[in-house]
């Protein structure tokens, strides 16, 4: 039986294609969402042509065991911590979106960088102070949690999340 990532919400799988670009460098892909069935398995099947090269690409994604419902935008996924993003990414990606917003885009900006937040609290266990070092399995993941391990102290994740919340509220 073949192993696929989960992808617990489409919002997650885009943004995983977006942070895997082509061999070529491009992440410009019009992507074409279906269900296929793979080695007897239902897998959720992204496929389109790169915009830079022309190559055709695909990935395919296991479904999760229990589906997340969509709360607005972004949803990345439910309770659970992300099986395809390690919780480098996700501040990773926190910090890209939020320092780089674009004018009258500023709420869903910094609505994306608060649900990256959010992900990446969502691997602290509970009751504990920090992200533990397992939740880092990418070489992106690990050389930002190298570069300062005390942003993924639970207190100052709240505190960064939370700020997110009220800027994209104004």
């Amino acid at each position: 039986m073949t192993d696929f990532p989960v992808a617990r919400t489409r919002d997650e799988a885009l943004l995983y294609l977006d942070l895997h670009p082509c061999a070529c460098g491009s992440a410009e892909t019009d992507w074409d969402n279906s269900l296929a069935t793979v080695d007897g398995v239902m897998v959720s099947r992204y496929a389109g042509v790169c915009g830079g090269c022309g190559a055709q690409r695909e990935y395919l994604f296991a479904l999760p065991e229990r589906e997340t419902p969509v709360a607005g935008f972004p949803t990345f996924g439910g309770e659970e911590p992300s099986r395809l993003l390690d919780a480098g990414e996700w501040l990773w990606v926190a910090d890209r979106v939020a320092s780089n917003v674009p004018r009258g885009e500023e709420r869903q900006a910094l609505s994306v960088a608060r649900a990256a937040v959010d992900e990446v609290i969502k691997f602290i266990e509970p009751g504990g102070k920090r992200v533990p070092d397992d939740a880092f399995w990418t070489e992106r993941g690990r050389a930002v949690r190298d570069a300062e391990p005390g942003r993924f102290d639970l207190e100052r994740l709240l505190v960064v999340r939370d700020a997110y919340r009220t800027l994209a509220s104004y």
